[in-house]
Protein backbone atom coordinates (compact mmCIF):
# COMPACT_ATOMS: atom_id res chain seq x y z
CA UNK A 1 0.00 0.00 0.00
CA UNK A 2 1.18 3.66 -0.71
CA UNK A 3 1.17 5.09 2.71
CA UNK A 4 3.00 8.37 3.51
CA UNK A 5 5.64 7.82 6.20
CA UNK A 6 6.69 10.52 8.23
CA UNK A 7 9.76 10.00 11.58
CA UNK A 8 8.79 6.48 11.31
CA UNK A 9 4.91 6.34 11.55
CA UNK A 10 2.99 5.17 8.31
CA UNK A 11 -0.24 7.34 7.35
CA UNK A 12 -2.61 6.54 4.97
CA UNK A 13 -3.70 9.89 3.72
CA UNK A 14 -1.20 12.06 2.28
CA UNK A 15 -3.59 15.53 3.21
CA UNK A 16 -2.52 17.30 6.18
CA UNK A 17 -5.16 19.96 7.03
CA UNK A 18 -5.21 22.45 9.32
CA UNK A 19 -8.28 23.72 12.36
CA UNK A 20 -8.06 27.37 12.24
CA UNK A 21 -10.75 30.03 10.58
CA UNK A 22 -13.84 27.55 10.94
CA UNK A 23 -16.85 29.14 12.60
CA UNK A 24 -16.85 26.86 15.14
CA UNK A 25 -15.33 23.61 16.17
CA UNK A 26 -18.07 21.03 14.78
CA UNK A 27 -17.50 22.37 11.53
CA UNK A 28 -13.82 21.89 12.20
CA UNK A 29 -14.33 18.35 12.78
CA UNK A 30 -17.06 17.85 10.01
CA UNK A 31 -14.41 19.03 7.34
CA UNK A 32 -11.58 16.95 9.09
CA UNK A 33 -13.63 14.00 8.69
CA UNK A 34 -14.46 14.64 4.89
CA UNK A 35 -10.82 15.26 4.42
CA UNK A 36 -9.73 12.06 5.54
CA UNK A 37 -6.84 13.62 7.06
CA UNK A 38 -4.78 11.98 9.61
CA UNK A 39 -2.58 14.98 10.89
CA UNK A 40 -4.03 17.97 11.91
CA UNK A 41 -2.10 21.35 12.56
CA UNK A 42 -3.07 23.34 15.78
CA UNK A 43 -1.99 26.66 16.35
CA UNK A 44 -0.79 26.75 19.71
CA UNK A 45 -1.00 30.68 20.26
CA UNK A 46 -4.72 30.42 18.64
CA UNK A 47 -6.46 27.42 19.79
CA UNK A 48 -7.22 26.26 22.92
CA UNK A 49 -5.65 22.33 23.44
CA UNK A 50 -6.12 23.02 27.33
CA UNK A 51 -4.48 26.65 28.18
CA UNK A 52 -8.06 27.47 28.94
CA UNK A 53 -9.89 24.98 31.21
CA UNK A 54 -12.95 27.17 31.02
CA UNK A 55 -13.23 27.16 27.53
CA UNK A 56 -14.28 24.60 24.27
CA UNK A 57 -11.03 22.55 23.64
CA UNK A 58 -10.14 21.27 20.31
CA UNK A 59 -9.24 18.00 21.66
CA UNK A 60 -12.67 17.12 22.41
CA UNK A 61 -13.81 17.69 18.86
CA UNK A 62 -10.78 16.10 17.70
CA UNK A 63 -9.58 13.32 19.62
CA UNK A 64 -5.91 12.43 19.89
CA UNK A 65 -6.73 8.90 20.08
CA UNK A 66 -8.22 9.31 16.37
CA UNK A 67 -5.69 12.11 14.93
CA UNK A 68 -1.93 13.08 15.02
CA UNK A 69 -1.51 16.77 16.46
CA UNK A 70 1.42 18.39 15.08
CA UNK A 71 1.87 21.62 16.99
CA UNK A 72 2.59 25.07 15.20
CA UNK A 73 4.46 28.13 15.76
CA UNK A 74 1.89 29.91 13.51
CA UNK A 75 2.07 34.08 14.92
CA UNK A 76 5.82 33.50 15.83
CA UNK A 77 8.57 35.68 14.35
CA UNK A 78 12.02 35.19 16.16
CA UNK A 79 13.35 31.65 16.66
CA UNK A 80 13.21 32.35 20.88
CA UNK A 81 9.09 32.45 20.11
CA UNK A 82 9.16 29.59 18.22
CA UNK A 83 11.13 27.23 20.65
CA UNK A 84 9.04 28.22 23.53
CA UNK A 85 5.66 27.67 21.98
CA UNK A 86 6.82 24.38 20.87
CA UNK A 87 8.01 23.49 24.52
CA UNK A 88 4.47 24.66 25.84
CA UNK A 89 2.68 22.23 23.01
CA UNK A 90 4.74 19.16 24.52
CA UNK A 91 3.79 19.82 27.84
CA UNK A 92 -0.13 20.27 26.76
CA UNK A 93 -0.21 16.91 24.62
CA UNK A 94 1.68 15.20 27.45
CA UNK A 95 5.64 14.87 26.08
CA UNK A 96 4.34 14.93 22.24
CA UNK A 97 7.12 15.71 19.78
CA UNK A 98 6.34 15.99 16.34
CA UNK A 99 6.07 19.34 15.63
CA UNK A 100 5.43 21.79 12.72
CA UNK A 101 8.12 24.79 12.82
CA UNK A 102 7.32 28.07 11.23
CA UNK A 103 9.20 31.58 11.48
CA UNK A 104 7.66 34.03 9.86
CA UNK A 105 9.12 36.96 8.43
CA UNK A 106 6.78 40.04 8.60
CA UNK A 107 3.20 40.13 9.24
CA UNK A 108 1.43 41.18 6.22
CA UNK A 109 3.52 38.69 3.54
CA UNK A 110 3.92 35.58 6.01
CA UNK A 111 7.11 34.83 4.34
CA UNK A 112 9.73 32.52 6.46
CA UNK A 113 12.18 34.09 8.07
CA UNK A 114 14.77 31.53 7.35
CA UNK A 115 17.60 32.24 9.19
CA UNK A 116 15.47 32.38 12.61
CA UNK A 117 14.17 28.64 11.52
CA UNK A 118 17.51 27.10 11.37
CA UNK A 119 17.95 28.67 14.67
CA UNK A 120 14.64 27.35 16.08
CA UNK A 121 15.24 23.71 14.22
CA UNK A 122 19.00 23.62 15.76
CA UNK A 123 17.61 24.07 18.82
CA UNK A 124 14.18 21.93 18.82
CA UNK A 125 16.38 18.68 17.20
CA UNK A 126 18.71 18.96 20.04
CA UNK A 127 15.50 19.53 22.54
CA UNK A 128 14.56 15.74 20.72
CA UNK A 129 11.42 17.27 18.94
CA UNK A 130 11.21 15.19 15.54
CA UNK A 131 10.49 19.07 13.25
CA UNK A 132 8.49 19.10 10.48
CA UNK A 133 9.42 22.89 8.77
CA UNK A 134 7.93 25.00 7.24
CA UNK A 135 10.42 27.32 4.45
CA UNK A 136 10.60 28.60 1.66
CA UNK A 137 11.09 27.10 -1.90
CA UNK A 138 14.80 27.48 -2.01
CA UNK A 139 16.73 24.41 -2.71
CA UNK A 140 19.47 25.41 -0.60
CA UNK A 141 17.41 25.68 2.19
CA UNK A 142 16.16 22.93 1.92
CA UNK A 143 18.83 20.93 1.99
CA UNK A 144 20.79 22.08 4.78
CA UNK A 145 17.37 21.85 7.07
CA UNK A 146 17.14 17.96 5.65
CA UNK A 147 21.06 17.61 6.79
CA UNK A 148 20.14 18.97 9.89
CA UNK A 149 17.75 16.56 11.17
CA UNK A 150 14.34 17.88 9.83
CA UNK A 151 12.00 15.05 9.19
CA UNK A 152 10.08 16.57 6.51
CA UNK A 153 10.39 19.97 4.33
CA UNK A 154 7.48 21.66 4.24
CA UNK A 155 8.03 24.85 1.42
CA UNK A 156 5.37 26.94 0.22
CA UNK A 157 3.40 26.77 -2.90
CA UNK A 158 2.62 30.81 -2.85
CA UNK A 159 2.24 32.69 0.17
CA UNK A 160 0.34 31.76 3.33
CA UNK A 161 -3.30 32.19 2.78
CA UNK A 162 -3.05 34.06 -0.92
CA UNK A 163 -4.74 30.55 -3.00
CA UNK A 164 -1.98 31.08 -5.59
CA UNK A 165 -0.97 27.55 -6.10
CA UNK A 166 2.58 26.39 -7.22
CA UNK A 167 3.91 29.57 -8.29
CA UNK A 168 7.72 27.96 -8.71
CA UNK A 169 7.42 23.95 -9.87
CA UNK A 170 10.98 24.17 -11.16
CA UNK A 171 12.18 24.74 -7.52
CA UNK A 172 10.01 22.50 -6.11
CA UNK A 173 10.94 19.88 -8.43
CA UNK A 174 14.59 20.56 -7.41
CA UNK A 175 13.76 20.46 -3.64
CA UNK A 176 11.82 17.00 -4.17
CA UNK A 177 14.56 15.26 -6.16
CA UNK A 178 17.37 16.42 -3.82
CA UNK A 179 15.38 15.03 -0.63
CA UNK A 180 15.39 11.74 1.05
CA UNK A 181 12.91 12.95 3.56
CA UNK A 182 9.10 13.90 2.44
CA UNK A 183 8.31 16.54 1.07
CA UNK A 184 4.95 18.13 1.91
CA UNK A 185 3.69 21.54 0.24
CA UNK A 186 2.66 23.74 2.89
CA UNK A 187 0.76 27.07 1.54
CA UNK A 188 -0.93 28.49 -1.10
CA UNK A 189 -2.98 25.92 -2.20
CA UNK A 190 -6.55 27.57 -3.52
CA UNK A 191 -8.46 24.60 -4.89
CA UNK A 192 -8.36 20.93 -5.97
CA UNK A 193 -6.76 21.39 -8.94
CA UNK A 194 -3.49 22.96 -7.07
CA UNK A 195 -3.35 20.37 -4.59
CA UNK A 196 -3.24 17.27 -7.55
CA UNK A 197 -0.52 19.28 -9.43
CA UNK A 198 1.22 19.15 -6.41
CA UNK A 199 1.13 15.37 -5.63
CA UNK A 200 1.43 14.96 -9.32
CA UNK A 201 5.36 16.40 -9.37
CA UNK A 202 5.73 14.16 -6.50
CA UNK A 203 5.13 15.77 -3.38
CA UNK A 204 4.68 13.13 -0.34
CA UNK A 205 1.54 15.29 0.66
CA UNK A 206 0.23 18.90 1.08
CA UNK A 207 -0.94 21.08 3.83
CA UNK A 208 -3.64 22.94 3.84
CA UNK A 209 -6.19 25.13 6.12
CA UNK A 210 -7.32 28.20 4.25
CA UNK A 211 -8.50 26.56 1.28
CA UNK A 212 -10.55 24.60 2.81
CA UNK A 213 -11.66 26.86 5.77
CA UNK A 214 -11.87 29.64 3.41
CA UNK A 215 -14.29 27.81 0.92
CA UNK A 216 -18.32 29.06 0.72
CA UNK A 217 -18.93 24.68 1.59
CA UNK A 218 -15.89 23.95 3.38
CA UNK A 219 -17.07 20.24 4.29
CA UNK A 220 -17.81 19.97 0.32
CA UNK A 221 -14.08 21.45 -0.47
CA UNK A 222 -12.19 19.13 1.50
CA UNK A 223 -13.56 16.18 0.51
CA UNK A 224 -12.86 17.75 -3.07
CA UNK A 225 -8.78 17.62 -1.49
CA UNK A 226 -9.05 14.44 -0.02
CA UNK A 227 -9.70 13.31 -3.76
CA UNK A 228 -7.43 15.63 -5.37
CA UNK A 229 -4.54 14.35 -3.30
CA UNK A 230 -5.46 10.79 -4.24
CA UNK A 231 -5.71 11.05 -7.79
CA UNK A 232 -2.76 13.72 -7.61
CA UNK A 233 -0.45 10.80 -6.22
CA UNK A 234 -1.70 7.78 -8.85
CA UNK A 235 -1.34 10.15 -11.47
CA UNK A 236 2.56 10.68 -10.27
CA UNK A 237 2.79 6.32 -9.83
CA UNK A 238 1.44 6.00 -12.89
CA UNK A 239 3.96 8.25 -15.12
CA UNK A 240 2.32 10.50 -17.46
CA UNK A 241 2.50 10.46 -21.08
CA UNK A 242 5.36 12.76 -22.37
CA UNK A 243 4.47 15.93 -23.81
CA UNK A 244 5.08 16.32 -27.36
CA UNK A 245 5.31 19.24 -28.97
CA UNK A 246 3.82 19.69 -32.85
CA UNK A 247 3.73 15.53 -33.16
CA UNK A 248 -0.04 14.51 -33.30
CA UNK A 249 -0.68 10.56 -31.98
CA UNK A 250 -3.79 8.92 -33.24
CA UNK A 251 -5.25 7.18 -29.95
CA UNK A 252 -6.56 4.83 -32.32
CA UNK A 253 -4.80 2.21 -34.31
CA UNK A 254 -3.52 2.86 -37.53
CA UNK A 255 -3.16 -0.55 -39.16
CA UNK A 256 -5.67 -3.18 -39.44
CA UNK A 257 -8.68 -1.05 -39.81
CA UNK A 258 -11.78 -1.17 -42.19
CA UNK A 259 -10.74 -0.26 -45.85
CA UNK A 260 -6.63 -0.40 -45.33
Amino acid sequence: MDNLIIAGTTYSSRLLVGTGKYKDFNETRLAVEASGAQIVTVAIRRTNIGQDASQPSLLDALPPSRYTYLPNTAGCYTADDAVRTLRLARELLDGHDLVKLEVLGDPKSLYPNVIETIKAAETLIKEGFKVMVYTSDDPIIAKQLEDMGCVAIMPLASLIGSGMGILNPWNLQIIINQSQVPVIVDAGVGTASDAAIAMEVGCAGVLMNTAIAGAQQPILMASAMNLAVQAGRSAFLAGRMPKKIYTASPSSPTTGVIGS
